[in-house]
């Protein structure tokens, strides 16, 4: 008997939080957050953590749990998302994995290994070691060169995916594009149901302009401020996360405080973007557009439940 796992994703700022909790309480869930950046300590207004008074006693895993100067990356995240999975399986409650970064799900949904993969530590080096040099958009040429799919779906500014791609070309001789082609047409090693939440383009946009005025009147400025003072620099992979390093080149005078904002608001929606095309490539995806039920929360909520009992998760 495979056991059961629920994916609940969709693009940043869409109610992934909100949706969640509705969704744990109604089934006896406890969630796995499946973000790059809340699983960080002390990075809470720019990756728009989720509040102890907002979990409503809902257990939540993989948040709050990393020093910025600590590594998160999918090997990482996978083996820290299997320990809890095993500790929610054994206190007899129902996993519900929820966050926006599709290739982390994918990861733990398929169970891809990686080990075979992840020897190479002299090459991965070498890369950083170009990228500190070079820039980032010279080690994203060097990908659209031997893998143009990767390069279209790695934004430049990603580092650590853009590394990851062209290691794996390295190690393979392989394209990363084709590889996670192949790995999406496995079968899911639970039984499971994976949910994207959506919305109309425009409402979306919306949304993310308002969160990132929000984060600036909740204090962003003052987060990067104390974690600059506390020595996280940008080099760091925490640092590298949108609102983060748009306000650290701020503090540092390379743009005014005005520039910081439009640039998180213009690549925030770039990546909403990206996000939803990734999701619209993967299998068995049960679309919740919001505007098919008037954004009621309680019809998109019956709607899960109506799709778990038919794929027989709950």
């Amino acid at each position: 008997m495979k056991k059961p796992l629920i994916i609940l994703t969709g693009p940043t700022a869409v109610g992934k939080t909100k949706a969640s909790i509705g969704l744990a309480k109604a089934i006896g869930g406890e969630i796995i957050s499946a973000d790059s950046m809340q699983v960080y300590k002390y990075m809470d207004i720019g990756s728009a953590k989720i509040r102890p008074e907002e979990m409503e006693g809902i257990y939540h895993h993989l948040v709050d749990v990393l020093e910025p100067d600590e590594e998160f990356h999918v090997v990482r995240f996978q083996q820290m998302a299997k320990e809890a999975l095993q500790g929610i399986y054994n206190r007899g409650k129902i996993p519900i994995v929820v966050g926006g970064t599709g290739f982390y799900i994918q990861a733990l949904l398929y169970d891809i290994d990686f080990t075979k993969n992840d020897s190479d530590t002299a090459y991965r080096r070498s890369l950083e070691a170009l990228a500190k040099e070079k820039g980032d958009a010279f080690l994203h040429d060097m990908l659209q060169k031997i893998d143009e799919k990767a390069a279209q779906d790695i934004h430049e500014n990603n580092r650590k995916r853009v590394i990851r791609a062209l290691e794996f070309y390295h190690q393979t001789g392989k394209k990363i594009s084709e590889h996670n082609e192949e790995e999406r047409q496995k079968e899911s090693a639970y039984q499971s149901a994976y949910f994207v939440l959506n919305d109309e383009r425009a409402h979306l946009y919306d949304r993310i302009d308002l969160r990132v005025d929000q984060m600036m009147t909740e204090g962003l400025v003052k987060e990067v401020k104390m974690l600059k003072e506390r020595g996280y620099s940008r080099d760091m992979v925490s640092m590298q996360g949108l609102g983060y390093k748009e306000i650290l080149a701020y503090l540092e005078g390379e743009m005014s405080l005005e520039e910081a904002v439009y640039v998180i608001k213009r690549d925030t929606r770039h990546f909403a973007k990206r996000q939803i095309t990734w999701f619209k490539r993967e299998r068995d995806v049960i679309w919740l557009n919001k505007q098919d039920f008037r954004y009621d929360e309680e019809k998109i909520l019956e709607q899960m439940l109506k799709e778990l009992k038919i794929r027989q998760v709950i």
